[in-house]
């Protein structure tokens, strides 16, 4: 046997309930017009009440044996072509979205044509009894009319989100295809507080008017009845609406607190054909730009470092450059030509690693990037393209750090090769052109692996921006002329 389409399973699971739903709307609407016809409107004396009384009970029943199977028919021929899509498992058109999406409404169509059509009969049953009891009867019809289709609005609009979800999981519309929060309000209105209220006004009209003499009984009876009607379909209908708007409200807020908590992989479901679907369907639209704003922030940060993707998107690129005392780390590993020629490539390979891991740990940690990896070697800047107190001291700082993780075998640091091409394709971007300090390439070059200082060199510059401890490790020595500079250069060594 084959599975149960999504369509299938949620058009079982609506059709019992939406059907039960009708019902007791109907009901609700018939319980309103028989306490307002028993005890609430003052009903005229008629010649032959018997026979009224008669006639009416007949035309009840035969209505009701006609109208429940026509109203039947006729709510799932307007839903037919909704029942077809679930078990035809597709997504929806555009018009068939429309459609699905205003389903509460089709319903709420055949509700009111069927009792206005009862409101018209009776009216016109009664007359010929008397003008005011045909009138009487037919208005009260057509506020147990009024209670129906709210209520059934109401209950239909709930009990059909699953069928809205699946017809907004695709696709969401740019307008509202359902009344929104104002019009369930008004429902809910129509059925707590207008329908008493109007019941009201009718007893006192014709209290004023003099049509009618009724008791202090009979008004007590009265206000007790219109009560009664306010309390029970009236908080029916207030819980519906305020359900119907909280809920979904509730999840986006929850939503709200989980991205605030920095998750980006949360999804509202678009259950709602109003504006509050438009509310759901916009949250879910801002959380995938904040997905891709990460993953851009991510692989941004994979190429220039953290601290630079963040200050870039927060900030933004400024064209042109600036003016700025930086520090520059030129760093490789001694004697890796022989080692290459020594050993296989896989252990080669597994050194650079454990070697440009540490670099890579050390830089970040004093606040540096990485401007470009070259073969063995590692260019890193300090005070560019973020800023820093202290660029020369952090520079120093980093080339000890790194100098004792390579030293130290750290095997569990790996930066693999594919990402060090992205860095160096990426890094490029920065540029940084001044004065250069001793070295072949930078402010300090660390030769690791020597057991002298002879190749670790620093400038005199460059110490000087240094704290004290941190100047206490070198030892200045002679000065040296460098290509490109028309000044000697103080060196300095590691004591």
């Amino acid at each position: 046997m084959a599975a149960e389409s999504a369509g299938e399973a949620t058009l079982r699971r609506v059709a019992l309930p939406l059907s039960a739903a009708i019902m007791g709307a109907n009901v609700a609407g018939a319980i309103v017009v028989f306490v307002f016809l028993a005890w609430v409107l003052p009903l005229p004396d008629v010649p032959d009440d018997l026979h009224a009384r008669r006639t009416n009970a007949i035309a009840t029943a035969a209505f009701l044996a006609a109208a429940t199977p026509v109203g039947f028919l006729w709510s799932y021929h307007r839903l037919r072509s909704v029942v077809r899509r679930l078990r035809a498992r597709r997504a929806p058109e555009p018009g068939e979205q429309t459609r699905t999406l205003r389903a509460p409404v089709r319903l709420l169509v055949v509700l009111a044509s069927l009792w206005t059509l009862a409101g018209a009969g009776f009216l016109a049953l009664n007359l010929q009894y008397s003008t005011r009891l045909g009138i009487a009867i037919g208005i009260t019809i057509l506020l147990g009319g009024a209670v129906t289709c709210s209520l059934g609005y109401l209950l239909a609009e709930r009990i059909l989100r699953p069928v809205t979800e699946l017809a907004l999981a695709e696709r969401v519309p740019e307008e509202p295809a359902l009344p929104g929060i104002r019009a369930r309000v008004l429902l809910a209105w129509a059925l707590g507080t207008g329908a008493p209220v109007l019941g009201l006004f009718l007893v006192g009209g014709t209290e004023v008017v003099g049509i009618s003499d009724e008791s202090g009984d009979r008004l007590a009876a009265t206000m007790v009845s219109l009560g009664a009607v306010a309390l029970t379909v009236g908080l029916a209908g207030m819980v519906l609406a305020a359900r119907s708007v909280a809920e979904p409200v509730e999840r986006v807020r929850h939503a709200v607190a989980d991205v605030a908590a920095g998750r980006t992989d949360v999804e509202v479901p678009v259950s709602d054909g109003s504006e509050i679907g438009l509310l759901q369907a916009g949250f879910n639209r801002m959380v995938a730009g904040l997905r891709e704003r990460e993953v851009l922030r991510d692989m941004f940060g994979r190429q220039v470092g953290e601290d630079v993707a963040r200050q870039a998107l927060e900030r933004g690129v400024e064209l042109g450059g600036e003016e700025r005392e930086i520090a520059v780390l030129f760093i490789d590993l001694a004697g890796s030509t022989q080692l290459a020629s020594d050993r296989p490539p896989s252990e080669v390979v597994a050194l650079l690693n454990e070697f440009f891991g540490a670099v890579v740990e050390a830089v970040g940690e004093h606040g540096g990037s990485i401007k470009k990896f070259e073969g063995d070697a590692a260019l890193c800047l300090f005070g560019a393209p973020l800023p820093r107190e202290n660029a020369a001291g952090d520079a120093l700082a980093a080339r000890a750090a790194a100098r004792g993780a390579a030293a130290g075998g750290l095997r569990d640091r790996r930066v693999g090769r594919a990402r060090r091409r992205r860095q160096h394709r990426r890094r490029r971007a920065v540029r940084v052109h001044g004065d250069r300090r001793p070295g072949q390439r930078g402010g300090a070059t660390d030769r690791a692996g020597q057991t002298d200082g002879g190749r670790v060199l620093a400038s005199a510059a460059a110490l000087e921006r240094a704290d004290a401890e941190e100047r206490g490790r070198w030892r200045e020595g002679e000065s040296v002329d460098l290509r490109g500079r028309t000044r000697p250069t103080r060196l300095a060594r590691p004591r």
